[in-house]
């Protein structure tokens, strides 16, 4: 538990705040609606249907205002700038800014639901009122208001018992919003799922714009003003306990009870999520005049195992190590946009990334490279975007862990650490580096081995042959690999990618690798960086909390994942 909270202490409070405000939120107002005495009318008619729905719309609206800020992009970076020298585990948690963002989902999903079905026996028991007959209470409130406009029944008339509450619901502003709503809902949610988001993600991406008629549904929802109490005026004249069960004297002259007289709720939502969307716009504009700016490809070479890489310039761009950009090619799609991890330093004068193909929009993008060279495709360019591997050089010693083409960022890491070694740059200040590097085939090593063997020479010129400890992982390989590596097994470098380091062969055991780190760097705090699955995620992650002392003077394992 100590090691835990090593590393997500902070996590703990954030998430202890937002629980804390929905269960006030939602405790306020269900008491609100149970309660006070200007909807004790309205309760009789739908009973308990009533604080359900209205505490879990309060709910809702609070998530709602929250959903958009972990995807405004420019805002993350631009508060990872001024949180550069706040403590690690406070800049952290914009890490986890699309765990954040998911978790709210599926919260306004629940809320959403709980809502919806509220709402249904709303309607239900509104239509049974109506049907009922002036001698019963219920009768009586449903028939009242039609004229003036200070009904609580929003079925004004009687209707045969044979039509559906459905269909009336269907006739309102507040039932076709909330049929958009909802649809809107399940299409985002159930297309957000890990499996769609991998296989299909033009799936996710379009149905993920759906957010638009959801927040306009949501705006409009409550403008019908269904729910209703009690006017100030007419709860003066008419007290519910005193004047409920003379509901038959109401209409009296010389009754003390009155009949009572009720208005709509007023629209709440639009000042709940106004700040957000003004937010969220002000990014998307920030986005779109970035991405208008001219990109020129000035490099594209296909590397083994069908990898893309791209060299570019545009006026302006300015990167930091780990960074990430989104990628347009309008000849595939004018509407997506993909995420791509930096492989180039500051240091150098282009960026590029490296795509591996994985779907369909890569697929067609390293063919249209291919065909159409000397004249390459158009591409645009948004960003450059925080990440948690800008961190690294704020640790003592860094663990770079990359699965296939995770290796990405890390290769603008060693690139950087490489220039800083070039001009002696006295300002860094990690002592040590330790890069795993876990693929399923040798052609994936191509691309990056020319860079690990610059290191190596660089390191070993350097007089710092052990500031660089490095592991390459295959997880897959033939007879044929196996049959070479042992023939050249005596050889000075691997027979696999020519470097000194010898390719391991199998996966790594994370335990023994922990151990060994913590053994070499006893004091030190360590940063465990990684960009691969979510399995081997919890399984470092699970080697942080174990391998972390709970004396703060001894090595900490602080663990961080690129997440886009």
């Amino acid at each position: 538990m100590g090691n835990w909270l090593v590393n997500h202490w902070f996590s703990a409070v954030v998430l202890a705040a937002w629980l804390g405000l929905n269960i006030f939120l939602f405790v306020r107002t269900f008491l609100t609606y149970w309660k006070q005495e200007k909807y004790a009318y309205t309760r009789e008619i739908v009973g308990m249907s009533l604080p359900w729905a209205r505490s879990c719309a309060a709910c809702l609206n609070f998530n709602c205002l929250l959903i958009l800020l972990p995807v405004c992009r420019n805002l993350l970076s631009f508060l990872r700038g001024t949180c550069l020298y706040c403590r690690r585990t406070m800049r952290k948690q914009l890490d986890n800014n699309l765990t954040f963002h998911k978790l709210v989902g599926y919260t306004i999903a629940l809320f959403g639901a709980i809502h919806t079905i509220a709402h249904m026996f709303n309607i239900e028991r509104f239509n049974n009122g109506r049907l009922k007959d002036d001698d019963e209470l219920v009768g009586k409130l449903s028939g009242i208001g039609h004229e003036d406009g200070f009904w609580v029944n929003p079925i004004h008339s009687k209707i045969d018992h044979s039509v559906s509450p459905t269909i009336v619901a269907f006739t309102t502003v507040v039932g076709i919003t909330g049929v958009v709503i909802t649809l809107a809902l399940i299409l985002i949610i159930t297309s957000s799922t890990e499996f769609i988001r991998r296989c299909y993600f033009e799936v996710f991406w379009y149905t993920h714009h759906l957010f638009i008629v959801f927040f306009a549904g949501l705006v409009l929802h409550g403008i019908g003003r269904v729910v209703r109490g009690q006017t100030a005026d007419s709860i003066k004249k008419n007290r519910y306990d005193e004047c409920k069960d003379d509901y038959m004297k109401w209409d009296d002259d010389d009754s003390k009870c009155k009949e009572p007289q009720f208005e709509g709720i007023p629209p709440s939502t639009w000042y709940w999520v106004l700040a957000p969307i003004i937010l969220y716009i002000i990014e998307r504009v920030i986005r779109f005049i970035r991405s208008q700016q001219r990109v020129l490809v000035t490099k594209a070479v296909i590397h083994p195992s069908k990898v893309l890489e791209m060299q570019m310039q545009k006026k302006g761009f300015s990167m930091e190590v780990g960074q990430y950009v989104f990628i347009n090619c309008p000849s595939i799609s004018q509407l997506e946009w993909h995420p791509f991890t930096l492989t180039s330093a500051p240091e150098e004068d282009f960026f590029s990334v490296h795509i591996r193909s994985g779907g369909d929009w890569t697929e067609k993008l390293i063919e249209a490279f291919q065909q159409q060279k000397p004249n390459t495709p158009k591409i645009a360019v948004d960003g450059p975007f925080g990440t948690a591997s800008e961190d690294v050089f704020h640790y003592e010693v860094s663990m770079l862990v990359g699965a296939g083409i995770g290796v990405t960022p890390f290769a603008s890491i060693l690139k950087s650490i490489w220039y800083k070694f070039q001009h002696e740059d006295q300002s860094l200040k990690t002592k040590k580096i330790y890069f795993y590097w876990i693929c399923r085939e040798t052609g994936a090593f191509a691309w990056f081995a020319d860079l690990l063997a610059s290191l190596e020479h660089e390191m070993m010129s350097s007089g710092k042959a052990n500031f660089l400890n490095y592991k390459l992982f295959l997880t897959s390989w033939d007879s044929n690999i196996a049959g070479h590596a042992v023939i050249n097994f005596d050889n000075a470098t691997d027979a696999v990618t020519g470097l000194k380091q010898k390719t391991c062969y199998g996966r790594p055991i994370w335990n023994n690798e922990f151990s060994k780190v913590a053994e070499e760097n006893p004091r030190s705090v360590v940063g465990v960086f990684l960009c691969g699955p979510q399995a081997l995620a919890k399984t470092l992650q699970k080697c942080c909390h174990q391998y972390s002392s709970i004396d703060p003077r001894k090595v900490q394992f602080y663990f961080n994942k690129e997440n886009f």
